[in-house]
């Protein structure tokens, strides 16, 4: 067996640190939470030499160990806790070429805790652009580590790397601040006390507990005589060993780093003057997000329409090739037309998250993010907001652990509640599906009537989002006065691995998460539509050919008739009959209906659900489209018109349909009363918004 670390990643935002753990890792990494908690944990391996493997831990971004979230305080209970699974034999310390000063405070910290560390410089192809010179072996003297300068747009600095984490031993593991210089008479006291332990460690239990109250006391040393002192004169002392670290940065950077500051500005502040203008910036977002919409529509199509064809002549495929049976019947009415209704989306979902990457590996996802700020503060929101409610279109469930970084409890709390109405991945093959079936593939001025629905869609959910944070401004009460910081990093261009390994990450955590669902509800709705109680499901094809008997009808159209009114008399037909008088004003049938009980353990399950419930004894090669757009009422009317479809988009624009939310907000509210008033206000705005829609279309 070869020798096996554990690594920590660590960095300040924006320093490149997926990029250095996508370059380590690539396909080998995987994403989870960490114990106990709703905060995202990525991991991974990768080799070393012939008998070292890695194992690598990408922790929260965090600027320094005196943490103010929820993510940052995640880093430092790592730290602190060698019994952890999880602890670091040696931490890589991530900082940006530009940035490398305010970076540096971190880096003292880590190095304090006497950890092996290891400084890797990032974004090193941009010295000589940017005019910085480092003398990087002065720095390594200086700072007692080893640096190593990498480029993961050039993909250089890996081997070094790989070395320097092979010698970890090797490296100096002593402090660079005297901790105790900060109060020389409490830290003496506080020696004494515990004579065997680091002083820096038993500090940050020390103010981290002012902070959250969160550390495993069974893990750290009891210093809880040591918190008398007030918040305020913990804070006092936590500002000066700031200070004095940067003091030790300072004089460190004057000898080893220059930098020409009137270099490579100037095209950065031009688009700055645009992108974050308070009338331009929001045009240039809009114009952004309106090519995103008419691009997915554009480039989908042809892919979408192959693997719908594919999976209708799948379906056939198993029908004519296996022997007659309820297990045939299962998995060609069943199984493929239930996987089918999601994997249709792919291209879609796929392009989505493309964009969104892009956006974001840019720089320009923060400056919407400071952008918008000016905007959300009337309706009870701040800039921070407008990360949950971006990561909204992937997912509510990461959009609402990501409202961890929000300190103001209403701030948050308000951006937890209206954060679902973002429109949601899982929401996009809905909205697919019926305006393919309801708006016409024409063009205005370029562009496609498909397209500029799916943006009034989103930009609905958004709209909704906040007159609800509006309203909920005025119930929820807070006196906590919050401010706004974020960083705008450097525009570059954006990694294509970072780009392509997000975009496959997402897209399969999509399909598996959906697939697993959709695969056991496809089963379970094919079971209660191929069975039903009574004689009229037992004896269907008596009754309706008895019905027929004096009139000519084809074979395969009274085979149809037969098949419709075994479907009503099923189990689930009679679910749906139950269900139906309440969904009929908003121009929904039973089958609607079940679909819309079906997906509110996931909203994308309602196409595979109709695309269950309609292959259930059909014999003909249809596409799931195909057979929703031929569904017709007793009257010959389309199922799905203008009306009823405008009406389930507007359903589905504003309804809570996911369980897993709702579970996750009474997690991260740790109370019911809140989901609760989520999953009734949401469904009752849904309910009537559909209602009047339809009432007025049709």
């Amino acid at each position: 067996m070869g020798l096996s670390i554990n690594v920590a990643l660590i960095g300040n935002p924006n320093t490149g640190k997926t990029s250095v753990f996508n370059l380590l890792t690539g396909l080998k990494q995987k994403v989870g939470n960490y114990p106990g908690i709703t905060v995202e944990k990525k991991e991974g391996d990768f080799r070393l030499d012939r008998t070292t493997k890695a194992h690598i831990i990408d922790l929260p971004g965090t600027y320094s160990l005196n943490a103010s979230s929820m993510d940052e305080s995640v880093v430092i209970e790592l730290l602190l806790n060698k019994n952890d699974r999880d602890y670091p034999d040696v931490a890589v310390v991530v900082t940006d070429i530009e940035n490398l000063k305010r970076n540096l405070l971190l880096f003292t910290q880590i190095k304090d805790l006497e950890i092996p560390s290891i400084l890797v410089i990032n974004m090193s192809d941009q010295m000589q652009r940017k005019g910085i010179q480092l003398d990087t072996a002065a720095l390594e003297e200086a700072l007692g580590t080893k640096v190593v300068l990498m480029s993961c747009r050039e993909n250089k600095g890996v081997e070094e790397l790989k070395k320097a984490l092979i010698n970890y031993r090797k490296l100096s593991t002593k402090p660079i601040l005297d901790v105790a210089s900060i109060d020389p008479a409490y830290f003496e006291s506080l020696k004494t006390t515990f004579p065997n332990q680091s002083l820096f460690k038993l500090w940050l239990v020390i103010t981290q507990d002012v902070n959250f109250a969160n550390l495993d006391r069974q893990r750290v040393a009891d210093t809880s005589n040591f918190r008398t002192q007030s918040n305020t004169n913990l804070k006092r002392l936590q500002q000066t060993e700031t200070i004095k670290r940067y003091q030790i940065i300072n004089d460190i950077l004057k000898k080893t780093y220059t930098i020409d500051r009137t270099r490579g500005t100037d095209l950065r502040a031009k688009l700055d003057r645009v992108l974050i203008h308070k009338v331009w910036g929001y045009v240039v977002f809009f114009l952004v997000l309106l090519t995103i919409f008419q691009v997915i529509y554009d480039w989908s199509s042809v892919p979408m329409d192959f693997i719908d064809e594919s999976f209708a002549r799948l379906s056939e495929f198993v029908k004519s090739n296996l022997l007659p049976g309820m297990f045939t019947k299962l998995i060609a009415e069943g199984v493929i037309p239930g996987l089918g209704g999601i994997l249709i989306f792919i291209p879609q979902i796929a392009f989505l998250f493309l964009f969104i990457s892009i956006l974001e590996e840019t720089g320009y996802m923060s400056r919407v993010v400071f952008l918008m700020d000016r905007s959300l503060r009337r309706y009870g929101l701040s800039g921070k907001s407008v990360i949950p409610l971006i990561s909204g279109t992937a997912c509510a469930i990461p959009a609402v652990m990501a409202t961890r970084n929000i300190e103001n409890w209403k701030e948050r709390l308000i951006t937890i509640l209206v954060t679902p109405f973002i429109t949601c991945s899982a929401r996009l093959p809905v909205y697919l599906i019926l305006i393919s079936l309801v708006i016409p593939n024409a063009r205005i001025f370029g562009m496609n009537y498909q397209g500029l629905t799916l943006m009034g869609l989103y930009l609905l959910g958004v709209v909704m989002a906040l007159i609800s944070a509006m309203i909920l401004k005025r119930f929820i009460k807070s006196n906590y006065k919050s401010y706004f910081v974020v960083e705008m990093p450097n525009y570059k261009w954006p990694l294509l691995k970072n780009v392509t390994l997000t975009v496959f990450e997402k897209t399969k955590s999509f399909v598996i998460e959906a697939g697993k669902i959709i695969f056991a509800i496809s089963i379970l709705l094919w079971v209660m539509a191929s069975f039903g109680p009574g004689e009229n499901f037992d004896q269907a094809e008596t009754i309706v050919a008895q019905q027929y008997i004096d009139k000519q009808i084809a074979a395969e159209d009274l085979q149809y008739e037969i098949d419709a009114f075994r479907l009503e008399n099923s189990y689930i037909g009679i679910l749906g009959k139950v269900i139906e008088p309440a969904i009929a004003p908003l121009g929904y049938d039973w089958k609607i209906g079940i679909a819309l009980i079906a997906s509110f353990a996931a909203r994308e399950v309602f196409v595979g659900t109709l695309a269950t419930i309609y292959s259930v004894g059909s014999t003909e090669e249809e596409t799931i489209k195909s057979r929703m757009a031929s569904e017709q009422w007793a009257d010959g009317r389309k199922v799905f018109n203008f009306a009823s479809g405008i009406s389930l988009m507007l359903f589905y624009a504003f309804a809570m349909q996911c369980m897993s939310t709702l579970a996750i907000v009474r997690k991260e509210t740790n109370s019911w009363r809140w989901p609760l008033i989520q999953l009734f206000g949401m469904t009752g705005i849904a309910y009537i918004s559909s209602l009047i829609a339809f009432q007025l279309l049709q």
